[in-house]
């Protein structure tokens, strides 16, 4: 059961760091994470993001194989999560090879933004509006030479923000929210992970 652990431990962290983990094609075990992914709750996510963190703690003390004392404390992080280890286990395999329960973690666990700010309001509709008016805005930025974009661009940005069915100055309020707001960023990132998902 432990070593099960420290498996969920390694596959989380490379999630973590970016990098990809290659699983084998198992038709069988794809319904069985998918099916485990649906069932997580947002109590779940936070439950294992706090585990993950002890465990991620004690795990970098480990040189090696853990000993009897690291592996037991990485089980009491886990466990004092309120998840059982088992629990831990299948959401750390979902989390390894799903984006966008990997966003929701960020989501769940980005600080609230502060009441009545323009973070604290923005809905989900309109986030994804912000989100595919900036996909386009950012693209035509990116072929922005020496500074300053030409008239033909500027008009393209703003369609771009108009065609969202945002205004420019909805958009703008939002852009600067999210420069700000670690919960918008991540919000953010959820409905980009979630539209990539349903591609």
């Amino acid at each position: 059961m432990r070593n099960a652990l420290l498996l969920a431990v390694s596959l989380t962290a490379l999630a973590a760091a970016g990098q990809s983990v290659a699983a084998p094609a198992m038709p069988a075990a794809a319904a069985v994470i998918q099916e485990a992914t649906d069932a997580i709750s947002d109590a779940d996510l936070r439950a294992f993001a706090t585990a993950m963190a002890e465990v991620q703690t004690v795990a970098e003390g480990v040189e090696g194989t853990p000993t009897a004392e690291q592996q037991a404390a990485m089980a009491a992080a886990v466990q004092g999560s309120g998840l059982a280890i088992d629990r831990f286990n299948t959401i750390a395999t979902a989390v390894s090879q799903d984006e966008v329960l990997r966003a929701r973690i960020a989501v769940v666990t980005a600080p609230a933004p502060a009441a009545g700010s323009v973070a604290a309001e923005v809905s989900d509709p309109e986030l994804a509006q912000f989100a595919a008016a900036m996909s386009v805005v950012m693209d035509v930025a990116a072929q922005v030479e020496g500074g300053a974009a030409t008239a033909e661009q500027q008009a393209e940005m703003a369609a771009a923000v108009q065609n969202s069915g945002l205004d420019i100055e909805r958009f703008n309020a939002i852009s600067t929210a999210v420069s700000a707001d670690e919960s918008l960023r991540a919000r953010i990132a959820l409905i980009n992970a979630q539209s990539q998902g349903a591609q």
